[in-house]
């Protein structure tokens, strides 16, 4: 179903009236190269406001939306396809994210950005069709592990076994899966779109600068200790708090795309070719600082305690029913949120502005995985910049 010049004009002069998706995202310019976004744009251009229409389109798509009784049918049903296909998407990454180990992961964001830029105006695809795509992301290898086995005397042995894991592939490798997939050139214009779209869901990689003051933690331990848990069977706001203080006082690094995990030299070289920019642009620094040591970027630290497993003391990718969401993203989907102006003095809750996200702690403190050059910090909460905060989901705040 092809989107009429028409209804992509009519619906680019209505404005969407869910006040919070209008809120901290600065209208930078993205999805100025998708042809129908193009049309937008264009047309727009005629009379106010052009960017902010085209990003109206992005957020509805990432955050949902409600629009004004005048947005065309026409335009809603793309929108509705589009966050349909997401969902998909959202599976399939989720799917492929259970084979992998050693805190490797793909990055939804990513997926779904490239999605938009490439195929909006596009009916959802099948849930096979998804899958096809989301496959384009990665690859699999055969492996060989040492596993234990209860012989039929009741004693036990150790044995070799193969399994296969999957493994993300290099951004450039799936550009060139995508192209064979698709059967069409994904262009450098193609490219720069998707990053723009990239940058103003996920934020800036590497985590943006800051020049204030922080304190940084002296440790430089890759133990996980949750014995001041206050009940570790549960995701609650006090063991938030508690674990958000010890990746601190750990000495933990940031590392865009990570959430808890040693990194490895294999990790390392992973997260490398999934972000040439965000994480290859500071490879010396990562290699000289982070190397060896737990990293997170600044959602991650909440996905970390999120998908933490009290059991096995591992981080375990999307499990506990917290999803992989950005820092706009967890803030968006909140139930509970207000201006930072609002904010009640609740340990454990998050504090945002557009692209990053960190722990409120009490006492007017915040940790928060602040950039690459700076990894874990201590920081004060009035004078950060913080807009908004927010309840996370899948949090008990009781």
């Amino acid at each position: 179903m092809a989107v009429s010049a028409a209804a992509v004009a009519k619906a680019a002069a209505m404005l969407l009236t869910n006040e919070k998706t209008r809120k901290g995202l600065g209208w930078i310019l993205v999805a100025i190269f998708s042809p129908v976004i193009l049309l937008i744009a264009l047309l727009c251009s005629l009379g106010s406001g052009g960017a902010e229409h085209n990003n109206y389109s992005v957020e509805a798509c990432f955050y949902g939306a409600e629009f004004s009784a005048e947005v065309p049918a026409e335009f809603r049903y793309h929108i509705e396809e589009m966050r349909s296909a997401f969902s998909l998407l959202d599976s399939a990454v989720s799917s492929a994210n259970g084979q992998m180990d050693s805190g490797n992961s793909l990055d939804p964001i990513r997926v779904k950005a490239v999605f938009y830029a490439l195929c909006f105006g596009d009916d959802a695809p099948s849930t096979r069709a998804a899958n096809s795509f989301v496959e384009c992301f990665y690859t699999t290898e055969t492996r060989t592990r040492t596993v234990e086995v209860t012989l039929e005397d009741g004693t036990t042995s150790t044995e070799e076994e193969e399994y296969t894991v999957a493994v993300p592939a290099s951004l450039s490798q799936a550009y060139a899966n995508l192209e064979a997939h698709l059967g069409r050139e994904i262009t450098e214009d193609d490219k720069s779109n998707i990053d723009h779209i990239y940058t103003m869901i996920a934020g800036s990689a590497g985590g943006g600068s800051y020049s204030g003051e922080y304190l940084r933690g002296d440790g430089s331990s890759i133990e996980l200790d949750i014995s001041a848990f206050t009940d570790p069977t549960t995701k609650n706001a006090a063991d938030l708090v508690t674990y958000a203080i010890h990746a601190w006082e750990s000495g933990w690094g940031y590392v865009w795309g990570t959430y808890g995990s040693v990194l490895t030299d294999s990790l390392f070289a992973y997260k490398l070719e999934q972000y040439p920019d965000g994480v290859g642009s500071y490879a010396d620094f990562i290699r000289a600082n982070w190397l060896g040591g737990r990293t997170t970027d600044c959602v991650g630290l909440i996905k970390g305690y999120g998908w933490l497993n009290p059991d096995t003391m591992t981080i375990e990718y999307g499990t506990n029913g917290m999803p992989d969401l950005g820092a706009n993203q967890m803030y968006y989907n909140a139930s509970v949120s207000g201006t930072i102006d609002t904010m009640p003095d609740i340990p454990g809750l998050a504090v945002w502005h557009d692209g990053h996200i960190g722990v409120y702690i009490g006492d007017g403190y915040v940790i928060e995985a602040m950039n690459t050059k700076k990894g874990v910090v201590k920081t004060k909460l009035e004078g950060r910049g913080w807009t908004h905060w927010l309840q996370i989901e899948y949090i008990n705040y009781d």
